[in-house]
């Protein structure tokens, strides 16, 4: 199973490609922003890229951040269950007791999504599986290590 990095790579290769860029055209198109060197090296897996980085890119090659993300995840966790196909009912009572980086972590995540969407009804929140995709990117794990931990803090609220 190849590492993270070099799944984010192949995908942002696969994209680069798609838009039928070489490395050097990146970097003359994105204004020197986005150097041939770096970007060969993110592709290589032998850097990681950062979340604003990946927005950044994302915004450049005009594709949602969730097609550089990838996509088996769920499949390499063994019984472990994935996300739910359509998403989770956060408990977001259940959240505000929850402290540590991690908590802060979620609750600037969700909060976020409550902003954008203007929901303010602060009993619960649905979350879209690719949101919540992001979110065990942004701490460092899969997709079903992610829901387990979701159900372990007790946040899945009950339907």
């Amino acid at each position: 199973m190849a590492p993270y990095n070099d799944k984010v790579g192949d995908r942002l290769r696969s994209i680069r490609r798609q838009r039928g860029l070489s490395l050097q055209e990146v970097q003359r198109l994105s204004g020197g922003e986005f150097k041939a060197a770096v970007v060969g090296a993110y592709e290589r897996g032998e850097r990681s890229l950062s979340l604003p980085r990946l927005q950044r890119l994302s915004q450049f090659f005009q594709v949602p951040i969730s097609h550089f993300l990838p996509q088996d995840e769920a499949a390499t966790a063994g019984s472990m269950e994935p996300l739910p196909a359509g998403g989770v009912t956060i408990d977001l009572n259940r959240l505000e007791r929850l402290t540590g980086t991690e908590a802060a972590v979620f609750t600037r995540f969700l909060r976020s999504i409550q902003m954008m969407r203007q929901d303010f009804s602060g009993k619960v929140l649905t979350i879209r599986r690719d949101d919540l995709r992001l979110l065990a990117l942004l701490i460092d794990q899969s997709e079903a290590a992610f829901s387990e931990r979701l159900s372990d803090v007790g946040l899945i609220a009950e339907n």
